[in-house]
């Protein structure tokens, strides 16, 4: 009992670890592919321009 609550506890912080480095870098405007943008089917939805 005791260790999936452990287990639970530390998936539950992983998760909010990645949850808040991916809105971090969104609001500093980072892609979140990482790659070229150039071959990508989904650049114009990615990186429209205002």
């Amino acid at each position: 009992m005791i260790t999936t609550i452990i287990v639970i506890f530390i998936l539950a912080l992983i998760i909010t670890g990645a949850v808040y480095s991916i809105a971090k870098d969104k609001k500093a405007g980072k892609s979140s592919c990482g790659c070229s943008c150039g071959n990508c089917p989904n650049a114009k939805y990615c990186h429209q321009t205002k």
